[in-house]
């Protein structure tokens, strides 16, 4: 049976410096350094429990290894539960754990916030003439591509070949509804003027534990997170970094609707895709949206005919089957369909939606109004400037995207964690105790009392150590030592076998 779809978003932005030269990682460490700088206490993350090389297929080779951690790097845990850290030479920010795909587009904004407050305090900090600046992207023009990396609670007992047999079907095809478009090609594909999706280019295998180079669709690194006699995180690397709060919403909703059913055998076994390494390619370049996929039993279909066949699928499931989303569901389903008619019949309509439409419209004025060469070096620092942090140069800030979350909910998120998962004890302890938390990852947080051993907590249900589990405890707490004591006593209200304090770490 489909379990609830907790999910996170990881986001690596472009980072360049203006006036002064330093490497990527230098300024990186800047931009989050003066940020931390604020916090009461910079907490750092915790290593202890890090596998990235676990490959879900067993054993692999010293060279398909990802890069080793580079532990000394800037590396900090924030308050709202979320990770904030230099990763591959970018600043990146990995939302906390959330349980609906709305509250995955509030963590995203909020972050985004989080990266325009790091840029004002490291500004400040330069001398005049010199600046950071960041991009909410995939790609630098010059053959570098970073990602936008979602996550997903599975079941283990689902079958990870079925899984991925499955799923790769929508993440060829869901580029048509949250592609973030791109001036031109990269990484040896075909030229085009425009195309939909930012990261296209850049995947070349169909299955594969790498994640900077040779690119697979479907990513086998298995690192849940959490139990993993129960669970597995599905580790997807496929996805643009949006800046519309609709695509955002669609990209982690459509696919938490079809991982349920897949992990209910409800997944259309027909529909699957013969070559999707090369129908990536072919539905990005294709802004007609006319391009046929063709499946595995010799039907073509286009990529917006593929995914108004999985909306149907969805639809009919949630009749008889839970809301794998906490809620959001009905909502999914709406605005999901709404984009797919706009697509269909008049794809400029979706503009207030669709990043690559909404992009595409800006770079064809301006095109038009000044006699502009289609692969231009104006066009291309258009197509930047789209995704520029900084709220004064940001034309995607400019261009009518509609929103979904309240500006005072995203304040409030940046330091405020979810309610409705671990990221709740997690954020609320380093609020309450930021002198005696040593470090945290997803799974547990140290604790220093002072004595001679440091204490472990371990965290390995994402739907425990919620507000309604731990709120109370906490609320009613005053010292890290009571809150040891109260978490092992089994009488105390917000005891969790889960979250028994371990010694000796």
């Amino acid at each position: 049976m489909a379990i609830l779809k907790v999910c996170g978003i990881e986001t690596e932005y472009g980072i360049v410096t203006r006036g002064f030269e330093v490497s990527p990682v230098a300024s990186s460490s800047m931009l989050i350094n003066a940020y931390a700088g604020s916090m009461k206490q910079k907490i750092g993350w915790d290593f202890f429990d890090e596998q990235p090389s676990v490959d879900v297929r067993g054993a692999v080779t010293g060279v398909s290894y990802p890069p080793e951690i580079e532990t000394h790097l800037v590396n900090a845990v924030l308050t709202n539960g979320a990770r904030y850290y230099v990763d591959h030479a970018h600043p990146e920010v990995s939302t906390p754990e959330c349980l609906t795909p709305s509250d995955i587009v509030l963590y995203d904004r909020a972050a985004e916030e989080i990266v325009r407050q790091s840029i004002v305090s490291v500004n400040r900090l330069l001398p005049e003439g010199q600046e950071i600046g960041t991009f909410k992207n995939n790609s630098d023009g010059k053959g570098n591509s970073y990602g936008c990396h979602e996550n997903y609670l599975i079941a283990r007992e689902l079958s990870f070949g079925r899984l991925a047999a499955q799923i790769t079907t929508h993440f060829v095809t869901r580029q048509i509804f949250c592609g973030a478009g791109k001036v031109g090609s990269e990484n040896g594909a075909p030229e085009v003027p425009f195309q939909i999706s930012q990261r296209a280019d850049f995947f070349e295998e169909e299955v594969g534990l790498e994640t900077t180079v040779k690119r697979p669709i479907i990513n086998t690194r298995d690192e849940p997170h959490c139990d993993p006699q129960k669970y597995r995180r599905l580790h997807v690397i496929v996805g643009d970094a949006n800046m519309s709060e609709v695509a955002t919403f669609l990209k982690v909703g459509t696919t938490s609707l079809i991982l349920a059913l897949i992990e209910d055998l409800q997944y259309p076994d027909w529909l699957v895709l013969r070559n999707p390494v090369s129908q990536i390619r072919a539905v990005s370049h294709d802004i007609s949206l006319t391009t046929m996929c063709e499946l595995q039993d010799g039907r073509k279909m286009t990529a917006v005919e593929i995914q108004q066949q999985l909306l149907e699928t969805c639809r009919h499931y949630l009749l008889t089957h839970d809301d794998p989303t906490s809620g959001d569901a009905d909502k999914i389903l709406l605005e999901w369909g709404s984009v797919l008619d706009c697509l269909e019949s008049s794809p400029e309509n979706a503009a207030d939606r669709v990043d690559w439409i909404a992009k595409r419209r800006i770079l064809e004025g301006f095109a038009e109004r000044h006699g502009v060469a289609s692969l231009s070096a104006q066009l291309r620092a258009i197509d930047l400037q789209y995704h520029d942090m900084r709220p004064d140069k940001c034309l995607a800030l400019r261009v009518g995207l509609r929103t979904l979350v309240d500006v005072d909910n995203v304040l409030r998120a940046i330091t405020d964690p979810p309610i409705n998962t671990r990221a709740y004890f997690r954020g609320t302890c380093l609020s309450l105790f930021p002198q005696n938390i040593v470090a945290a990852n997803w799974d547990s947080i140290v604790i220093d009392t002072g004595d001679e051993i440091l204490r472990r907590i371990p965290m390995m249900e994402p739907l425990k150590g919620t507000r309604a589990i731990v709120g109370d405890l906490l609320a009613s707490t005053t010292t890290v030592e009571e809150l040891l004591l109260r978490l092992g006593a089994t009488d105390s209200p917000g005891w969790d076998p889960l979250m028994m304090p371990e010694p000796g770490w």
